[in-house]
């Protein structure tokens, strides 16, 4: 286990096409850091076009870690990445370089930076009820229950997530409390890690077309192609890769439920309304240095101006 109170780390916090990724790489070229993506489906091989995974050639530029982990058939969770994010800090700090957190997933940045809920132990006579329902109705009807009893969490929750549907309704079920208020640790300010964190904010309007040309430029790659690939494989995909943002509406298209423009413009909508998701979870991070994007911005100066913050602001307290 790294010794988390005496290793800092550096947090480069954006939404979704924020401009995040070309920044770390020029911050961790001239800090000597290593990148940790916290991308909760970066971690799955072959999901490359629908992720904007960094392509080969910038994984070479820098070591990037949490990259291409497990596969699409795979489960995968917070606490599975927050355990191999602390063995990869450990090992880059032991190598005398700095760690560059550079995400993302808020579930998966909260719980690295802030730790992981518990929670009570599970009811596994609740859960075979919640499974027996969900067989019968699907698991959106789930969903709809979970909106009624906690809507915070429904809000953050994929209707198909049947996994995370079933943990916060047992945790209501037992506690009789929802689950967002149970998190209490995530409102403490107390780091696992001593923390700097910077983070590249952007216009709206500015936001949204970059979404678009994001959206627009997977296309164009062959995203399409990527998820026949991968629904093609023996294997198949987990429940969880197949709700990953862009993939679960090309896959509805491929399956016949809607044609591809319609899943072309459902994943922009999409796509903002998790951006919307983003900014709410990264207002946690009371200390956080944010950095105002402009549309006419180079890289390199946001680059220089995020390094300057880093360099400036000393790392927050981390609680035992």
């Amino acid at each position: 286990m790294p010794d988390r109170a005496h290793t800092e780390i550096d947090l480069l916090l954006g939404v979704t096409a924020s401009g995040k990724s070309a920044c770390s790489l020029a911050i961790a070229d001239r800090l000597n850091a290593e990148i940790v993506s916290v991308d909760s489906m970066q971690v799955y091989r072959g999901m490359d076009i629908g992720t904007a995974k960094a392509s080969p050639a910038e994984l070479a530029s820098v070591p990037h870690h949490l990259i291409d982990v497990v596969d699409p058939w795979d489960a995968f969770s917070a606490a599975k990445f927050t355990e191999m994010a602390d063995a990869a800090i450990e090992d880059i700090t032991r190598r005398g370089k700095r760690p560059l957190i550079v995400g993302g997933t808020p579930l998966y940045v909260m719980s690295l930076v802030f730790g992981m809920f518990e929670g009570p132990s599970a009811d596994a006579a609740f859960r075979d009820t919640l499974r027996q329902r969900a067989d019968a109705e699907g698991t959106p009807a789930l969903h709809v229950g979970l909106s009624e009893v906690d809507p915070e969490a429904a809000s953050r929750i994929h209707p198909n997530d049947y996994k995370r549907i079933e943990r916060a309704l047992e945790v209501h079920h037992i506690t009789g409390r929802t689950l967002s208020s149970l998190q209490t640790q995530w409102d403490s300010g107390r780091t696992r890690y001593p923390t700097r964190a910077i983070g590249l904010r952007r216009e709206k309007e500015d936001a949204s077309r970059r979404i678009n040309a994001r959206v627009r430029q997977m296309i164009a790659e062959g995203l399409v192609e990527e998820t026949r690939r991968l629904l093609a494989h023996p294997n198949g995909m987990s429940e969880q890769a197949r709700q990953a943002l862009g993939y679960a509406q090309i896959i509805d298209h491929l399956e016949g439920r809607c044609p591809l423009e319609d899943a072309i413009e459902s994943i922009k909508i999409q796509t903002r309304r998790f951006a919307k998701h983003q900014r709410t979870w990264f207002r946690k991070f009371l200390f956080a240095k944010w950095i105002d994007v402009a549309e006419d911005d180079t890289m390199a100066s946001v680059a220089d101006r995020a390094i300057a913050l880093i360099e400036s602001t000393p790392a927050s307290n981390a609680g035992p």
